[in-house]
């Protein structure tokens, strides 16, 4: 792992796909990383079970500038994120999407938390990517359900339990230690169970007593499509999302951040109401109906689980 004859430590980012129709999304998401302002940077890119996605890469020649990993089937977000952990050579590997692109000094604002204060974790920012315009209607409370860092987020430097899964990177050791992501956490074909980091960062915390160090100079950008903002699609990762975090609870995971964040939900719909606009009613309503959605989706996986034993 590494080179100690070199200064800067090497960054292996680790991006894993499945959509061909998304290549073009992939290969913005690479050239960004390849065009880094830090120079010690090992790009691992898996494909999760589509051999085709994985040749096309071959032949547009990104084997000479990644490693190249094929899943032989589809084994789902975080078991791709272990294979690529276990095929990287950096002293800290970070993770990105397929659909995102780095700001050019992501990278070296990531490294700068390592080296300045100690980290053994860093993440930053994500801001969303409009491609079809910004909604009025979605509640920047809940950004998040698009992949975007959202309003009660830490806003200044310091320790946060995790951020988000395209934004976020680990001491090579530290991820190794802990086995990685738990298999079972993550997006698996259809299936939407989330809150894989913030398990893993969770048990980090238990292990090495410390969170993320987050730098909000650290900025990625993540594509927002326009079928990512209709309600059905919100509505269903509002669910699953509840659904994963009573998994965590299952667990044995403190679920504290989430009570802070409730106060956020509640104090941002007071402050719309008092508005007297119409716009902010809308927010408001969103707010309200999200986060029902995401308490049902909680209380059903409470009530089912039981029933299963």
């Amino acid at each position: 792992m590494g080179d100690p004859a070199r200064k800067d430590p090497l960054v292996s980012v680790i991006v894993c796909a499945h959509r061909t129709d998304r290549y073009g999304d992939l290969a913005e998401a690479l050239g960004s990383i390849k065009a880094q302002s830090y120079s010690s940077v090992e790009i691992v890119c898996v494909s999760d079970g589509n051999a085709d996605l994985y040749d096309r890469l071959k032949k547009d020649g990104w084997e000479n500038g990644a490693a190249l990993i094929l899943n032989k089937r589809n084994i789902g977000l975080s078991e791709s994120r272990n294979r690529g952990i276990s095929r990287a050579r950096g002293d800290i590997i970070a993770f990105f999407d397929d659909d995102a692109i780095a700001d050019p000094r992501w990278v070296e604002e990531l490294v700068k938390m390592y080296s300045e204060k100690g980290a053994i974790a860093s993440g930053g920012r994500i801001l969303p990517l409009w491609l079809n315009g910004k909604p009025g209607f979605l509640p920047p409370e809940y950004y998040w359900l698009i992949g975007a860092t959202h309003k009660g987020f830490a806003e200044e430097m310091g320790d946060v339990r995790n951020t988000f899964g395209s934004n976020i990177s680990f001491k090579t050791d530290v991820l190794r230690s802990l086995g990685g992501f738990r298999g079972e956490m993550g997006f698996h074909g259809k299936g939407m169970l989330q809150s894989e980091e913030t398990e893993f960062c969770d048990r980090m915390k238990k292990t090495f007593g410390r969170g993320v160090t987050y730098n909000p100079q650290a900025i990625v950008y993540h594509k927002v499509f326009p079928e990512r903002l209709k309600k059905k699609v919100l509505f269903k990762r509002a669910f699953w999302q509840g659904y994963s975090k009573r998994i965590m609870k299952e667990m044995g995971y403190s679920l504290g951040e989430e009570g802070h964040y409730l106060g956020t939900i509640g104090k941002g719909i007071a402050d719309r109401v008092k508005t007297f606009s119409p716009g902010m009613y809308c927010q408001a309503a969103y707010l309200l109906a999200l986060t029902s959605v995401v308490g049902f989706g909680y209380l059903y996986r409470a009530v089912i689980s039981p029933l299963k034993h």
